[in-house]
């Protein structure tokens, strides 16, 4: 699969708010993927699901989801890591049902334990999730996300540890995360190559021949991400990002977070092609 280029939900310009729509607009737009959102909750019933696997199959639009945001594999009540579970799960299974090759989400949060300790719980909690899902012949991808702020499990070497350690894991690498999280820096091409050749040495093919990124401009401080912005109004390089992601031959999908969707989705789509066209 080729690098691919979408946009986190329904495209802005959509005149229909819903999910079959949103995959016909990618279409439209020239673009090849679309994140289904499940932040507030997977509220998708399955013969919704089947519609619109078939429209993706018909349009040719790659599709992922992201989970809900209620996931916290170490919090301190266990009744909340119980669901934390199920969430991630049923995110699973309706994925399998849309054609979804991976779900993304976030994985827990410090509180005020060590990031050791809570790398080895959150692995352990995937590692039950992973076991459920194979029992049931799911192969869909789990996929940890590099988190914006340092009181979030979420460093890149955190979560290609998870891959490494649970199998049917590969990481989903938010590199505006990255740079908001070091409050600035994993902003220029040698730095983003750093990204990429630390994950292909630790994960190999299995990662760049099926990678996953989110991108947007964002701001941030020192506790990290505030928030999204358009790439116009954001200090991050992009065209060095998409001179990295072409010198390494990566692919996957380049998932677009930015305020302004499919706007930014297909500038970077743009900047990547001519550096492939040339």
């Amino acid at each position: 699969m080729p690098l691919l280029f979408g946009t986190a939900g329904v495209p802005i310009s959509c005149p229909e708010r819903s999910t079959e729509a949103g995959v016909k607009r990618i279409r439209e737009l020239e673009l090849d993927a679309m994140e289904i959102e499940f932040v507030q909750g997977v509220r998708m019933k399955e013969e919704k699901a089947r519609k619109i696997a078939s429209i993706a199959i018909a349009e040719h639009v790659a599709l992922s989801c992201h989970g809900p945001y209620w996931i916290n594999f170490n919090s301190r009540e266990p009744e909340k890591v119980t669901a934390s579970r199920e969430r991630l799960l049923h995110s699973a299974r309706i994925s399998k049902i849309l054609g979804v090759r991976s779900v993304v989400f976030h994985p827990a949060f410090y509180h005020d334990d060590e990031p050791q300790v809570v790398l080895e719980r959150t692995a352990g909690e995937l590692m039950k999730v992973r076991e459920i899902l194979d029992a049931e012949g799911n192969d869909i991808i789990l996929r940890p996300e590099t988190t914006g702020k340092p009181s979030q499990l979420g460093t890149l070497r955190e979560v290609l540890i998870l891959a490494q350690e649970v199998p049917g894991v590969l990481p989903c690498i938010d590199i505006s995360h990255l740079h908001a999280r070091s409050n600035g820096q994993i902003n220029t091409y040698d730095e983003f190559c750093q990204v990429l050749e630390e994950s292909a040495q630790t994960l190999g093919d299995l990662w760049v021949k099926n990678a996953h990124f989110h991108v947007s401009g964002i701001d941030y401080g020192l506790k990290g991400e505030k928030k999204h912005l358009v790439l116009a109004d954001a200090d991050l390089r992009y065209p060095e990002l998409m001179k990295a992601l072409h010198t390494f031959g990566v692919e996957g999908l380049v998932i677009c977070e930015s305020p302004n969707l499919e706007v930014d989705a297909l500038l970077m789509q743009r900047t990547y092609r001519s550096l492939r066209d040339r």
